[in-house]
């Protein structure tokens, strides 16, 4: 038997709550991509885990099949059909994980449920956005952990909570994603977690007003289709919190670069830690597209564009 698996990707906009105040922490709020995607095949293998096809993340692919091959008892041979890069905010790492772990619970009926896979990989640690991506996908919203059970601000890679609660998941209206990643590195490793350990706890009037944009103008807009209303929704969020000092990190480079998409569409953002920044627009995308591709030029960054649309289901899993 031979199991296939597709991905979605994923937008980070915003985690809610790296204050604690009262005793939750991390939260998230993010939306699933049809594209990029990873796609894998799996069979079973009688000699030892192994990788194979051209990818980008040749040591992720084979950390997590060495992880589960130890939790089975038991050899995979994946075949690697399409990767995406990495560290460049559009969840690799998780989808990786994912998808290896469901090529061995098919395989070898494990009886594991997405998070049981999530939880033996390490990931959906801090947040919950990869992983529901990959269970559901859509317009997705989680209920971070609490203090009880993870006690540090940590990112994903760091921590070894269980993935967060899904507390509102809706279907995200068929808007175009534009995806504009420059080629550079963005947070990752030790640069992350010291990331983290700098700039938390973040002032709790920041979280509050957060939380009162997510509750009453984010979610709202997704379900009412207002591309206006979630821009704004959007911007204010970035400005707040974590998420202003992860855009903070690259100077005015990121800032700059989202005030020239916002001259095109309201609603315009970075993904997670960057530096992959995007716009959603109901409109023709080539002007805003040439504008900020030639803006990065002019210092001195190429950009890889992809162009999209949120991914209203989770991963395809077939057995072949």
């Amino acid at each position: 038997m031979r199991i296939k698996v597709r991905t979605p990707s994923r937008l980070h906009l915003t985690l809610i709550d790296l204050n604690g105040e009262i005793g939750r922490i991390d939260g998230g709020v993010g939306i699933s991509l049809n594209e990029p995607y990873i796609e894998i095949s799996g069979i079973e293998s009688d000699n030892y885990p192994e990788v194979r096809g051209e990818m980008i993340n040749l040591e992720r692919f084979r950390h997590v099949s060495n992880l589960l091959s130890g939790f089975a008892g038991k050899n995979a041979l994946i075949n690697v059909l399409s990767d995406f890069q990495n560290h460049v905010g559009l969840g690799s790492g998780t989808q990786i994980s994912l998808s290896v772990g469901e090529v061995y619970n098919r395989l070898f009926n494990l009886n594991l449920s997405i998070r049981e896979i999530a939880k033996i990989a390490g990931r959906g640690g801090t947040s919950g956005i990869g992983v529901a991506a990959f269970e559901m996908g859509g317009f997705i919203v989680d209920g971070g952990h609490s203090v009880r059970e993870k006690s540090h601000f940590l990112p994903s890679s760091a921590s070894s909570a269980r993935p967060p609660p899904i507390i509102s998941r809706h279907e995200f209206p068929d808007w175009k994603i534009v995806l504009i990643i420059p080629e550079m590195s963005g947070f990752s490793g030790k640069n992350e977690i010291s990331l983290f350990e700098k700039l938390c706890p973040v002032p709790i009037e920041d979280v509050r007003e957060i939380s009162h944009f997510i509750l009453m103008k984010l979610i709202p807009s997704v379900i009412e289709e207002s591309l206006e209303d979630f821009g704004e929704a959007l911007w204010r969020i970035q400005h707040l919190g974590f998420k202003k000092e992860e855009i903070n990190q690259y100077g005015n480079l990121i800032w700059n670069a989202l005030e020239v998409i916002r001259e095109f569409t309201p609603a315009a953002g970075m993904s997670s830690t960057g530096p992959a920044i995007f716009a959603i627009t109901d409109t023709d995308s080539k002007s805003l597209i040439n504008e900020c591709t030639g803006y990065f030029e002019e210092n001195g960054l190429r950009c890889e564009v992809i162009t999209t649309v949120a991914r209203n289901r989770g991963a395809d899993i077939e057995a072949i």
